[in-house]
């Protein structure tokens, strides 16, 4: 969906909650509110000209889910296509049915990228600052609660290491992120470099159309191949309809992924001979697997990668496409020169390497004039940061879909609202007051971006409200079903909740 403001009166510069990002985690939360929290006055900031945030951003060949679709997408919205995995326009239309649905359309401002934000203790409010894309114009939105679902990566720009000699290099060089629209890879010899989610989903995905496509890697990452279509899933709806077959379909999607997952934390030796026997059986009998497909590390250390029917294998097995595992020495005229002295001829090179990750998408905040450093403050129930009042903001699980942990973080969000009102609080805010809490890194993954960018964000605690846990069931204990009101939590109660535009009889 494309900016559709103009001829509509926008929404006020002044609301009780004002959502960054028009992506699927602030989709989720403007969903969340006007279901739950209906007489609320809300807004949502975003920086693109459409919504969709990733699934807008990304135009690579290809581009698909890494989780299955009945968890990533909402919990009030059943997805009802066929396919589980599912290309990337498929979920661009489900986010535009779903802002149709709930009436969201209204509620965005395109083209407002959030610059800083600022909250003052004593009117309980923040003051957002942002510029218009297109006219550079600076305006102000206030709010009494900020919610950003901004993600967890950097839009403008990918990782592409310093690589020696890109620059005698004949061809094209392209990252991912940055998909040129021009580009014609048509029977010429393609080299992806990379063996995470990106790269193996272009892969496929070129290797039709390009003469050949190599991957390119320094050290292999575990690959799962999953059907694209879940026929359980698919008979289900058959039988019980979609809004019934959902609630089955998600709880057996999450008990499978998680009983996965924990395998491979009490039995990696195990998964990993499995993991890697379901690799062997998918390519030919001559295949070097052990070189090629057998990480260095144990399973969920880092993601797993995901295939839809084995598409990778598929290409590798037909000859279309091909593995080199080694390492760069330097870019030539001609293509790549490996440390083997192996010489990768190439006319399209895709620098696959990675993103990059940054905190609520870069905006400066403070509160009362001193800036908050997000490394210094400590993640409460991961969704609030310590000494910072009236922010929540919706990171997903890096093991298990996405959008499952930021439903549960916008439900959460509601409830809060609803127990300030309640009470006639108007501000809240976790402090930490246990000067013996360890503090850790918020995502404990060994990958490497996650590694080179982690430093930027909050920290988490070691026990209690102050733990961030990649464990779904654990955060529906304390998200959906604990109680609101909490030791670390401190209320003030000096004026209303709602905006002070949208006091009065009509409510």
């Amino acid at each position: 969906m494309k900016n559709t403001n103009a001829g509509r009166t926008s929404p006020p510069a002044d609301v009780d909650v004002l959502i960054v990002g028009a992506g699927i985690s602030g989709i989720g939360a403007a969903s969340h509110l006007r279901a739950l929290r209906p007489v609320m006055s809300f807004a949502v900031l975003e920086a693109r000209d459409s919504l969709g945030g990733t699934w807008d951003l990304f135009r690579y060949p290809g581009i698909r889910s890494d989780s299955d679709m009945p968890t990533f997408g909402f919990g009030f919205k059943p997805w009802t296509h066929r396919k589980s995995i599912a290309d990337g326009h498929l979920i661009l239309d489900y986010l535009q049915q779903t802002v149709a649905e709930y009436g969201l359309a209204e509620h965005i401002r395109f083209g407002y990228r959030v610059l800083s934000a600022e909250f003052s203790s004593a009117q309980g409010r923040w003051t957002v600052t942002a510029r218009h894309s297109s006219t550079g114009e600076i305006a102000e939105f206030t709010a009494r609660f900020l919610f950003l679902g901004t993600g967890m990566y950097d839009h403008d720009a990918g990782f592409t290491p310093e690589f020696a000699g890109v620059e005698d290099f004949g061809g094209r060089v392209v990252h991912p992120q940055h998909w040129p629209e021009d580009l014609d890879y048509t029977g010429k010899r393609v080299v992806v470099i990379g063996s995470g989610a990106t790269a193996v989903t272009l892969i496929p995905s070129m290797a039709g159309v390009a003469g050949h496509v190599t991957m390119l890697q320094r050290s292999p990452g575990y690959i799962f191949s999953s059907p694209a279509e879940d026929v359980i899933a698919n008979t289900l709806r058959k039988l019980l309809g979609h809004r019934r077959a959902h609630k089955a379909v998600r709880r057996k999607n999450i008990l499978l992924t998680r009983g996965v997952y924990k395998a491979s934390l009490r039995a990696p030796k195990l998964m990993r001979r499995l993991l890697i026997a379901h690799v062997r059986r998918q390519l030919p009998r001559h295949f070097d697997v052990d070189t090629h497909f057998t990480p260095r590390y144990n399973p969920w250390e880092q993601r797993l990668c995901l295939v839809p029917d084995g598409d990778l294998f598929k290409a590798i097995s037909a000859g279309r496409a091909s593995v080199v595992t080694d390492h760069i020495e330097r870019f030539t005229k001609t293509g790549i020169r490996l440390k083997s002295g192996q010489e990768l001829t190439a006319d399209v090179i895709v620098t696959a390497t990675g993103l990059v990750m940054s905190p609520f998408g870069k905006i400066r905040l403070a509160v009362d004039g001193h800036p908050v450093s997000p490394p210094e403050t400590t993640a409460y129930k991961a969704m609030m940061l310590s000494g910072v009042p009236n922010l929540v903001f919706a990171l997903g699980y890096t093991n298990l879909s996405w959008t499952l942990k930021t439903d549960l973080v916008s439900e959460h969000f509601c409830r809060l609202l609803g127990y300030m009102e309640a009470h006639g609080y108007r501000t809240v805010e976790p402090v930490l007051d246990d000067p013996y809490l360890e503090r850790v890194p918020y995502l404990n993954l060994t990958s490497n971006y996650v590694q080179r960018g982690i430093g930027k964000f909050p920290r988490a605690g070691t026990r209690g409200p102050w733990t961030v846990e990649m464990a779904y069931e654990r955060d529906v204990e304390r998200l959906r079903e604990g109680p609101v009101e909490d030791p670390a939590l401190r209320f003030t109660a000096a004026g209303p909740l709602l905006s002070e535009s949208r006091q009065g009889g009509a409510r």
